[in-house]
């Protein structure tokens, strides 16, 4: 029960325990001193037979040559037969390989204590050698020992305390998970996403106390569970209850305070409520500018929770400079390979990446990778942050198969790291994904979305903002397979949980209007799609700036509306105000403006004015030529829209120039089934008939 318990985190088993627990490790410490001198400076060997479910095994099978730690009280026997039969009963269950651990045993290294028990044990005929909790060795061989992979022998090394890779570790989790007894349990519980077990945890803290600071401490620690589940309703309550104690018992200007505004503007940021989380990141900046010297690091903490909030906004210059003045801040106080240097190249490079500057982003976020990889183990989950963020702007770009190896390696590292079932992995999941996507790959696509999904499902709350993401997803698959009804249904799921989780203005709401939007004008009902993205629209007028690219891209789409209907001259209004907020508020090379200046082309196009229509798409090609890899299918569109036009104007050498271009670059990055070489190629044909026609 204890050693399950252990295992599994649960935390009511080791609080009951708890004194157990210790008195166990104590009388283990005190044999193995007593010990130490019969086991003399010879390196010996223990064994353990033990089952491990198929999916577990693969990931020990991924850590060869890493560290494997065993979180319980490890029985291990001298008598290598006895643990065979354990090891060889365990692998005739299903879903099941059965394990024969040999564990090479240097006494004369410094590490977890372990005790020979055979006059103590109930099984005296095993030879029994006890070791305490968190053992950890090293893997060395892994073996195949039947010929039906269902047997297997793992060589490990116990591992000094001393090793670099661990002692690197054990800091990095130190750090982590302050504090120190039972709240560092919970916080330790947090850090591998068992947020319901650190829930209960916290609730029986809560109930056993009767000191008001630490009841504070565990409404701020309750309200960061409620938090990173989504449920952020209650997570601002517990936070203002942890907020309440604190201005009763605490000066107005202690830092206390700070972190309380901090938690509450962060949910509000999640919320979308993006005036009231500034105005509490900046009652906790208020506070830290006050009390605390001019490079401490709880400044830069202030400085880039507002940065994030205006990034949020869409003012990207006010983000960029709160950012700044945050990475100032760390390069004076810190040393140069700090994690929190890292965290100020992420942020940096996730404003560029939002301004479209995917070439100055992508420098600050290999500058944050490149810190990570001097002073994290290898398979650290912040190693994994940084591939997935310099994954997601390779895909920016187009650059697709830098963007697969790239969140590969995250997701990767989250295998090894997580539990099968951690938030981390889906969001790994939805952004390979959207790669394949964006390829073309809808099968692909699907499969990856899918596999998202299965996990939020199975680990967050029904209403949780990720499984709206995860259905959004899903569903923009079916709607570009033309699977009009899959996609309405998926995208009517992820609305239904945005209606019931967030504000009725945040815009993630936007996002679900504008995909149902989108489904309805593929069916033809116009007017359901223009309803739609004028409910998007009108979010976003009541909580954007005027000129957020939100904005633009509502716009688009109520003009895509009017176009496909023919009312070409809503349409082109449409146009022109998404294009005028993107040339205020973008780089004058940013792909957002190729999109406005199709558009227009393609309205001027359909109203016989071909020069004009020329004009706009050359604008987007000239932008395209610039901004992304000579290959990229998104030059195909200028081309294709290029060759099309020369086409209504009869100029068929030049249509078939043009579009043969446009076919070039599609066969070279997409599936040869994907519908766009399909349409070019159709579109081919009928300028070939034209000049036969015309000869």
């Amino acid at each position: 029960m204890l050693n399950y318990g252990l295992r599994t985190l649960d935390a009511d088993t080791i609080i009951t325990m708890g004194f157990f627990i210790c008195d166990l490790h104590q009388q283990i410490q005190q044999l193995y001193e007593q010990q130490a001198s019969t086991y003399g400076k010879k390196t010996f060997i223990v064994y353990r037979g033990q089952g491990l479910k198929k999916s577990d095994f693969e990931k020990l099978q991924k850590t060869k040559g890493g560290l494997i730690s065993f979180n319980n009280f490890l029985s291990t026997s001298k008598d290598k037969e006895v643990s065979l039969e354990y090891a060889h009963c365990a692998s005739t269950k299903p879903d099941t390989v059965g394990i024969l651990f040999i564990m090479f045993i240097d006494p004369c290294i410094k590490s977890t204590p372990f005790a020979f028990i055979k006059e103590m044990s109930y099984f005296r005929g095993e030879d029994e050698i006890l070791f305490s909790m968190h053992t950890v060795f090293r893997v060395n061989e892994i073996k195949q020992m039947d010929n039906n992979n269902q047997l297997y022998q793992v060589e490990l090394q116990l591992t000094s305390d001393d090793d670099e890779q661990l002692r690197s570790l054990t800091d990095r989790i130190r750090e982590e998970a302050d504090g120190t007894g039972w709240k560092r349990l919970g916080d330790l519980l947090l850090q591998i996403g068992q947020f319901n077990k650190a829930e209960e945890l916290y609730n029986v803290l809560l109930e056993q106390t009767s000191d008001a600071g630490e009841k504070a401490n565990y409404y701020v620690c309750l309200g960061y569970t409620r938090n990173q589940q989504g449920d952020y309703e209650k997570a601002i309550w517990y936070f203002e209850q942890a907020l309440k104690i604190q201005e009763q018992d605490l000066p107005s200007n202690d830092p206390l305070l700070a972190t309380s505004y901090n938690n509450i503007g962060n949910v509000y940021d999640k919320t979308g409520e993006y005036s009231k989380a500034l105005s509490f990141y900046e009652k906790a900046l208020e506070i830290r500018e006050n009390i605390l010297p001019s490079n401490h690091s709880s400044l830069a903490t202030s400085y880039n929770n507002i940065g994030l909030v205006y990034k949020n906004m869409g003012e990207h210059h006010k983000a960029l400079s709160s950012h700044e003045k945050a990475f100032e801040i760390y390069q004076k106080s810190l040393p140069s390979n700090h994690p929190s240097l890292a965290t100020s190249f992420d942020n940096i490079g996730s404003v560029y990446e939002n301004m479209g500057e995917y070439s100055k982003a992508l420098s600050s976020l290999e500058k944050a990778l490149e810190i990570r990889e001097k002073t994290l183990p290898s398979n650290h989950p912040s190693l994994a942050i940084s591939y997935n963020n310099i994954g997601m702007v390779h895909e920016n770009i187009g650059e697709y198969s830098k963007a697969v190896s790239s969140l590969e390696k995250a997701l990767e590292i989250y295998e090894k790291t997580l539990p099968s079932n951690h938030s981390h992995l889906a969001e790994s999941y939805n952004n390979i994904g959207t790669v394949y996507y964006q390829m073309g790959e809808y099968s692909k696509a699907l499969s990856f979305y899918e596999k998202a999904l299965g996990i939020c499902q199975k680990s967050l709350p029904s209403n949780h903002p990720l499984l709206a993401t995860s259905f959004s997803n899903v569903g923009s698959v079916y709607d570009s397979m033309g699977e009009d009804s899959k996609a309405l249904s998926s995208y009517e799921k992820a609305l239904e949980i945005r209606e019931k989780s967030l504000p009725s203005n945040h815009l993630d709401l936007t996002n679900s209007y504008n995909n149902i939007g989108n489904v309805y004008k593929n069916m033809g009902e116009y007017s359901k799609a223009l309803s739609f993205h004028e409910k998007a629209l009108e979010i976003e007028q009541k909580t954007l700036p005027s000129n957020h690219p939100s904005l633009a891209t509502s716009y688009n789409n109520i003009g895509t509306v009017y176009y496909q209907i023919g009312e070409y001259s809503k349409a082109l209004s449409s146009f022109e105000k998404a294009l005028e907020i993107r040339e205020k508020s973008l780089p004058s090379n940013h792909l957002d403006l190729t999109n406005s200046y199709n558009n227009i082309g393609s309205v001027y196009d359909n109203m016989g004015e071909y020069s004009k229509a020329l004009s706009f798409y050359e604008k987007a090609l000239e932008i395209d030529q610039k901004a992304l890899p000579s290959n990229h299918p998104d030059l195909a569109t200028p081309h294709n829209n290029i060759g099309l036009v020369y086409r209504n104007m009869k100029d068929y050498s030049k249509a078939l120039s043009y579009l043969e271009r446009a076919l070039d670059i599609f066969q070279h990055t997409l599936p040869p089934t994907h519908p766009n070489i399909k349409s070019v190629k159709k579109n081919i044909e009928t300028v070939k008939e034209d000049m036969t026609m015309n000869v």
